[in-house]
């Protein structure tokens, strides 16, 4: 074979070369695009939270409405006015009921004006009767004299203690009055802040009826001690106890969570039409001035923790499949599908028993197309300030 020959095969091995070496490359599966996290150690909690939003409740909160019904004759106080506990609201009209107690009032004067005439009488008559006993005893008056004035005597005594008891039946009437009086008033029950009044002065205000939802005439709030009441799925019920630590967030005071405890779970389950059962709980706030001045029936949600593990292997629960797998990022470029052995876990973190050390890097991104174990990837956040 000649040497031109040899060189023309060799040039054409090397460009066959190339040419499938470019081939290769064009038609090379193309890396995934992947978001990973660097593992590391934290903590991890087990919780539970509330299914629909809770709100923000006042310890005391009475509705008020007047006994009777009747024209309001004064407001005591206005919306937001601060009060103590026995403080007058408002009154109605009773000018008649103070009528009436004034007359009782002149009755028992009169009555015990009565009492001192009738007994002043029955005195008499008993020194009367003991001094014809002494007589008849010296044989100067007759037997029947004698007890013509005993007889006298017991009767001006039954009416001494007659008028004895039209004093009582006198200051049972003045009390009676002073009852119906205090149908018409209203009193602060405990020290609080107006947050509504219904009705002005001159309008007329109706009591509520049983079975008829009228609006009360005040509603008071004691806004001193506050704590929050959510719903919570009744599944998740028998896992919560009262004094189980939460931790509570505030729509009104977003980016901030404030640590509180469980004081009550309710002994039964609400079942609201088209919705979830669940079970109310209350949790307070264990540094009531955390949050500042709060309002009531703000929405705020309550997160109960079961269990906390501290300085443990944890993963983004984002970056698990099914089955406790997750998808690590080698050393050599390819995605490693890497079995777990998981303990405990929240909607955030999940703690990685085995199966995991503390920096690899994990996918997070695993709704993105193409990202399976075996493919070569590209990260698109650096590792380095990635950390867990």
């Amino acid at each position: 074979m000649s040497p031109v020959l040899i060189r023309f095969l060799a040039w054409l091995s090397v460009v066959a070369v190339l040419l499938a070496g470019a081939g290769w490359w064009l038609t090379r599966p193309k890396p995934v695009v992947v978001t990973v996290k660097e593992i590391g150690r934290g903590t991890v909690e087990s919780t539970i939270a509330n299914t629909r939003a809770g709100t923000v409740e006042a310890c005391q909160r009475t509705r008020l409405s007047t006994i009777s019904g009747g024209r309001i004759e004064r407001l005591a106080v206005k919306e937001g006015d601060r009060v103590q506990q026995g403080q007058l609201l408002l009154k109605l009209w009773n000018d008649d009921q103070q009528a009436q107690s004034a007359l009782a009032q002149t009755q028992v004067a009169t009555a015990q004006q009565r009492v001192r005439e009738a007994c002043t009488v029955a005195a008499n008559a008993r020194s009367e009767a003991e001094r014809q006993a002494a007589l008849r005893g010296r044989g100067f008056v007759s037997a029947a004299r004698e007890e013509a004035a005993r007889s006298e005597a017991a009767a001006r005594q039954a009416g001494c203690d007659a008028a004895r008891a039209e004093v009582t039946q006198a200051k049972s009437r003045v009390n009676a009055t002073r009852v119906e009086q205090g149908r018409t008033v209203l009193y602060a029950p405990f020290a609080g802040t107006v947050a509504k009044i219904v009705g002005e002065v001159g309008e007329y205000s109706t009591p509520s009826p049983p079975g008829v939802p009228t609006p009360p005439a005040i509603d008071l709030i004691d806004d001193s001690c506050l704590y929050v009441k959510a719903p919570m799925d009744e599944v998740d019920a028998p896992k919560i106890a009262a004094g189980a630590a939460v931790r509570i967030s505030l729509d009104a005071l977003p980016k901030r969570s404030f640590t509180g405890t469980v004081r009550r779970v309710a002994p039964y389950v609400s079942a609201v039409e088209k919705q979830a059962r669940t079970v109310d709980i209350e949790a307070t706030f264990d540094d009531p001035a955390a949050p500042g001045r709060l309002l009531v029936g703000y929405s705020a949600d309550v997160e109960v923790i079961l269990a906390t593990h501290a300085s443990v292997v944890r993963v983004p629960t984002s970056a698990l499949l099914e089955g406790g797998r997750a998808l690590v990022a080698g050393s050599d470029g390819l995605l490693h599908e890497r079995k777990l052995l998981t303990g405990l876990a929240n909607w955030e973190y999940t703690e990685v028993i085995d199966g995991l050390q503390p920096g690899e890097l994990v996918v997070t991104s695993l709704e993105r197309a193409g990202v399976k174990a075996g493919v070569r990837f590209l990260a698109d956040v650096p590792a380095a300030g990635n950390t867990l």
